[in-house]
């Protein structure tokens, strides 16, 4: 259990943070003393311009040469920062470290950045920080990765230039590289005040964890917002390929601006080779992209936010990174909705706005507005419907063996947490065309049961069971051939009201708000102002909880592939992806065996192997809240 001591930080920590932290820039000189932020309820308030703030482009020579010309790679940042920073006024940062400025763009209104009347200067400015934040005594810098918009070079897609993208713009903030404008001229940011919070979703975010898995002195925070934690995980699955061959490359191609793509197409080339789709082992190329590992070099505390029906950065992305990060003591909170790959501003906009506005005053301003005496975690029970708790997963929660018992007759088997009988079995056939949708519907079809899943059902449960954190299938099995996949789902049979995965989850409406001051830059209005989302719902006989797959070549190392020995039996544990998540009273929990299958995979194996589970010890191991206890109670005596 991860206890709220990795939490809770202090009233004096405002304090030690600015003690800790350097002020100024190295190369910075002593300037006079200027206007400071007005602080009221808390937060800091809009009483800086922003029609007339600064701004900059700045180029920070990188230490790769990603394209192999012989020049470093040059970082491209876009700087806007208050007007009042240039008589004494010393600014944090918040910053969005990005590859998509210029190809798929950023938000739900998919803003790039642009510079409309060609001073050098950007006058479109995506998503809502330096509306709502440069008024409140903020700089907002958009940088661009390496090998992307105005920057050098070429992506390599979760590599180390990716990694030291953003620390190298910081490196700048802090006077430890040199910074120069479009002229050559040198530039020091002799306003910052020394700290920089990160931001961003998906490849945002993900930069936003890289930088701090290099422990770069200045980074401070980190909000990473449905961001990947180890690129190994995002296309490919316990040695299973999940994506199409060379996503890596192909992601690459997307990000790079037209006009270059030719010129980085050896980079991308590279990019399939080293990624090793024939075997789908983890090899130097994804420790290269696997931030897990460095949880223990970071000093910025993390703000999660993360989907838990996200299919496109699934949610182990969050688990492994919350667990990593509790076992390094770093400070964490966590939001996690129900809803799939977006943004907070897109479902739950006022109250996110409100709370990294505290997160931001408190990490980057030391204001103590008693954010970090609060809930470390909210999760999105049912559609904007929110919990606050301690910890995650939740306090209480326990590893609770529940047995899988052999059905009769064709029929579905039974789930327990007392063991059945250890001399049965059952076999299936690997049926990687079924979908999805199929494999758990009608549990009770016999004809299915046998031929091409195993079902086990509960009883309908007598009170309502909760499950906080990642369930594992364990199953003993025996296979015809030499190699297959093996995947566990979890689902709850009974109709409710429930999270649409339709669209992620949101509809996007025709009306709009806005948040922050507005300006015109290049003539372009520079608004904030931004559609309005609303939660879309489903009402189903069942719902997918949630699901795992294992590459049966990879049992015993994730490094080399092993052909399996027809008729041997084998352990084969299957983590499911990570849940928080309660069956309601009169519900059945159903746990659905398959062997591949096309909803995990783009590239589901085709080897139609047959499969026979050995039920001596085969179960699933779930989280419950209240442990085996609670399982009782629930009716899985």
């Amino acid at each position: 259990m991860r206890t709220t001591r990795r939490w809770w930080v202090p009233a004096v920590a405002v304090a030690v943070i600015a003690a800790v932290l350097p002020v100024t820039p190295a190369t910075a000189q002593p300037v006079s003393a200027g206007p400071g932020p007005v602080v009221a309820d808390g937060v800091t308030q809009p009483v800086f311009g922003y029609a007339d703030a600064i701004r900059e482009r700045i180029f920070v020579t990188s230490d790769v040469d990603t394209d192999a010309d012989g020049a470093l790679d040059v970082v491209a940042m876009d700087i806007i920062r208050p007007r009042a920073s240039e008589q004494g006024l010393r600014v944090p940062v918040v910053m969005d470290a990005s590859p998509y400025f210029s190809t798929v763009c950023r938000g739900n209104d998919s803003e790039c950045k642009a510079d409309l009347d060609g001073d050098g200067l950007n006058d479109r400015w995506p998503l809502f920080y330096d509306n709502y934040f440069v008024p409140r005594g903020y700089a907002v810098i958009l940088l661009d990765m390496i090998g992307t918009n105005n920057s050098t070079g070429c992506p390599v897609t979760g590599g180390r230039a990716d990694n030291i993208s953003a620390p190298t713009g910081i490196d700048w903030l802090n006077g430890r590289r040199k910074g120069v404008d479009a002229e050559g001229n040198e530039v020091v940011a002799d306003w910052h005040n020394g700290r920089t919070g990160m931001i961003g979703k998906s490849y945002d975010g993900t930069l936003a964890n890289a930088a701090a898995a290099t422990g770069v002195d200045g980074l401070t925070t980190i909000v990473p917002i449905s961001a990947i934690s180890n690129w190994y995980d995002y296309s490919r699955s316990n040695g299973l390929v999940t994506r199409a061959n060379n996503y890596s490359g192909s992601l690459a191609n997307n990000v790079t601006n037209p006009d270059r793509r030719q010129y980085c197409a050896p980079v991308r080339t590279q990019l399939g080779q080293g990624g090793d789709d024939a075997t789908g082992d983890y090899n130097d190329f994804w420790a290269e992209r696997d931030y897990l590992p460095h949880a223990g070099q970071v000093k910025a505390s993390v703000f999660v936010v993360h989907g838990i029906n996200d299919d496109n950065v699934r949610a182990d992305h969050f688990s492994k990174w919350w667990y990593a990060l509790a076992e390094q003591n770093v400070t964490r909170k966590l939001w996690l909705t129900g809803t799939g790959h977006i943004d907070p501003f897109d479902f739950r906009r006022a109250e996110w706005v409100r709370t990294l506005h505290r997160w931001f005053d408190f990490w980057l301003h030391g204001i103590d507005n008693g954010i970090m005496r609060e809930p470390a975690v909210d999760v999105e029970r049912l559609p904007d419907v929110w919990e606050t708790h301690a910890d995650w997963p939740l306090p209480g929660s326990r590893p609770t063996q529940v047995f899988l018992r052999p059905g009769t007759d064709g029929g579905p088997g039974g789930l327990s947490v007392r063991s059945g009988p250890g001399n049965r079995s059952a076999t299936f056939r690997d049926t990687p065309t079924m979908s999805q949708a199929t494999a758990i519907r009608h549990p009770s079809d016999s004809s299915a049961n046998t031929e091409n899943r195993l079902v086990f059902l509960s009883a309908p449960l007598t009170a309502p069971l909760h499950i906080s954190g990642t369930p594992i299938v364990r199953i003993k099995a025996s296979v015809d051939g030499t190699d297959t996949s093996f995947a566990g789902l979890l689902v709850d049979y009974g109709t409710r009201e429930r999270f649409s995965t339709s669209g992620d989850g949101i509809q996007t409406r025709s009306t709009e708000d806005c948040w922050g001051e507005a300006a015109t830059f290049g003539g372009y209005a520079e608004e904030g102002c931004y559609r309005q989302t609303v939660k879309t719902v489903a009402s189903n006989p069942q719902e997918l909880v949630t699901k795992g797959v294992v590459d049966g070549l990879n049992l015993d190392s994730l490094f080399v592939s092993t052909p399996l020995v027809p008729g041997a039996k084998y352990g084969v544990d299957v983590p499911l992806m990570p849940e928080d998540y309660v069956f309601e009273t009169g519900h059945q929990i159903g746990v659905v065996l398959l062997g591949s299958y096309s909803g995990y995979s783009s590239r589901a194996k085709q080897t139609r192997s047959q499969i026979t589970v050995h039920f001596d010890s085969t179960r699933i191991t779930l989280p419950v809240v209240g442990g085996r206890q609670a399982a009782v109670a629930a009716g899985l005596g």
